[in-house]
C-alpha cells in the first residue's frame, strides 16, 4: 500500500477516534461519579441547609432585613451575630465573614462568604498559587487561601477560645462557599493542629463544610482529614472539577466554554494513575457529599438524592459538559436545592418523630459507619501508593493518622 494511500486512512481513524471522544463525553454525567457511593441520611445532611443560610447571611448589608428571605425554619437570629466584618475590616486579606452563636443547635459558626468578582484582593488571592509553593503538614495546599485562613485564625483567635470555653458543649464550625470554602478547610486544618489556641478543643468538636469548593488540598491532606472536613457539591458544578490553573481560568473569561472543552480533553487523556502519583495535584477536600437534582439531558427535576464517600480515586476528575455547570455552582441555588433535597429526605423518613434515645443511636452507628469508611480510604489511599502516604512522621502520614484514629475509638 503506498503512502498516499495510508494518509487517507490515518485521517478517518483518527476522526473517529475524535467523534467517539466527543460522543462519550457529551454522554458523561454527573451521576456516574458518585454512582458508587452510599445514600446520605437526614441525619447527617441536616446541618447543611442552615450552613448555606448563615454563608448567605454574610452577604445581607442588613441581617433584619434581609434581600434573600430565608426559608421557614432556615433564619437566623441577628441578636446571635458575634461579629460581622466586611472587607474594609480585612484590608482585603480574606473575603467578608461573621461568627454566629447558634444557641439552638448548639453551634459557634464561623461562616465565609464567596469570590466578589469585583474586587480584586479576592482574585489576586485565587491567583496566588504557583505548583507546588505551600506545603502543610506532609501535603500542598493553595498558597493564597492558607495565608487568608492564617489571618482569621490570628484575629478571631481570642474570640473563638472565649466561646469554646464558655459554650463546652457546642460543636466549633467553619462554613464557607466557593472561594470562602477554600478559606474554611484550611483554617480547619490550622485548627486541627492548633488545638491549644482554642482553649484545648477536642478534634471531634471541629467540623468543616465546604460548599462547592475550590480543589485546595493534596490527595493525602483530603483523606487524611475526611473526618473533620465536608465538601458540597450540587450535580455538574465545575469548580470542584476545575484542575487547570485558576490564572488560566481567569484570562479565558470571555471564552469560558473553549477552556471547559480544552480541559475536559486534558483530563480525558490524563491517565488516573499519573493524577495519583502526582504531589502538588490539588482536590475537592474531606467527605464529599454530591446533591443529584437532574436525569441527564433532561430539563425537569427529579425527586433530589444525596451520596457520600470518602473516595481516592475517582474525587471529581472530570469536567460534566453542562448547560448547569455554572448555575449550580451559585450560592442561593445551592440553598434551595439542599432544602427542598432535605424536605425529601424527611418525607421518606421523619427523623424528628423518632424518640430522642433512638435518635442518639443513630447518630452514634452514622459516626461508627463513617469512622470505618474513613479508615478504609486510608488504607486504600496507602495501597495505591499516594505520595507521602509512607513520609517520616514529623512530615504526616497516613499511618500516624490511622493509629490516632485508632487509639480514639478504643476511648
Amino acid at each position: 500500500m503506498s503512502v498516499a494511500c495510508c494518509i487517507p486512512l490515518v485521517e478517518c481513524v483518527s476522526c473517529l477516534a475524535c467523534v467517539r471522544w466527543v460522543w462519550k463525553k457529551f454522554l458523561y454525567t454527573a451521576g456516574q461519579e458518585s454512582e458508587n457511593w452510599g445514600a446520605a441520611t437526614p441525619e447527617e445532611f441536616e446541618p447543611i441547609p442552615r450552613l448555606c443560610r448563615y454563608i448567605l447571611s454574610v452577604y445581607e448589608d442588613d441581617l433584619r432585613n434581609p434581600m434573600w428571605a430565608p426559608p421557614e425554619g432556615y433564619g437566623m437570629n441577628p441578636d446571635w451575630v458575634l461579629l460581622k466584618k466586611e472587607y474594609t475590616d480585612t484590608q482585603g486579606k480574606v473575603s467578608p465573614y461573621m461568627i454566629y452563636l447558634d444557641h439552638e443547635n448548639s453551634d459557634i459558626v464561623l461562616a465565609i462568604r464567596g469570590l466578589d468578582m469585583g474586587k480584586e484582593s479576592d482574585i489576586l488571592m485565587l491567583l496566588d498559587n504557583k505548583l507546588g509553593q505551600t506545603t502543610y503538614d506532609g501535603g500542598y495546599v493553595h498558597n493564597g487561601l492558607l495565608k487568608a485562613a492564617q489571618y482569621v485564625l490570628e484575629e478571631e483567635c481570642g474570640v473563638l477560645r472565649g466561646l469554646v470555653e464558655k459554650f463546652s458543649g457546642y460543636s466549633l464550625t467553619f462554613a464557607g462557599h466557593s472561594l470562602g470554602a477554600g478559606v474554611v478547610t484550611l483554617l480547619t486544618l490550622l485548627a486541627v493542629n492548633n488545638r491549644e489556641k482554642l482553649g484545648g478543643i477536642e478534634r471531634k468538636r471541629i467540623r468543616c463544610f465546604a460548599i462547592a469548593p475550590a480543589r485546595c488540598i493534596s490527595l493525602n491532606l483530603a483523606v487524611r482529614y475526611a473526618d473533620v472536613i465536608n465538601s458540597v457539591v450540587l450535580q455538574d458544578d465545575f469548580l470542584p472539577r476545575t484542575t487547570v490553573a485558576l490564572e488560566h481560568a481567569f484570562k479565558s473569561l470571555l471564552c469560558f466554554p473553549c477552556l471547559m472543552c480544552i480541559m475536559c480533553l486534558k483530563d480525558t487523556c490524563t491517565l488516573e494513575e499519573k493524577m495519583l502519583q502526582d504531589p502538588r495535584r490539588l482536590y475537592a477536600p474531606g467527605r464529599l457529599y454530591h446533591i443529584i437534582v437532574r436525569k441527564p439531558f433532561r430539563f425537569k427535576k427529579i425527586t433530589p438524592l444525596v451520596r457520600t464517600a470518602v473516595p481516592v480515586d475517582g474525587r471529581f476528575e472530570h469536567i460534566v459538559l453542562s448547560c448547569n455547570i455554572i448555575s449550580d455552582h451559585a450560592i442561593i441555588w445551592i440553598l434551595q436545592e439542599s432544602q427542598r433535597t432535605l424536605t425529601c429526605m424527611l418525607e421518606k423518613e421523619p427523623i424528628m418523630k423518632i424518640p430522642v434515645a433512638q435518635r442518639m443511636e443513630r447518630q452514634a452507628s452514622i459516626a461508627k459507619e463513617h469512622m470505618q469508611e474513613h479508615m478504609a480510604a486510608i488504607k486504600r489511599a496507602v495501597a495505591l501508593d499516594v505520595p507521602h502516604a509512607n513520609s517520616p512522621p514529623s512530615y504526616g502520614t497516613f499511618q500516624e493518622s490511622e493509629s490516632e484514629e485508632g487509639e480514639n475509638s478504643n476511648v
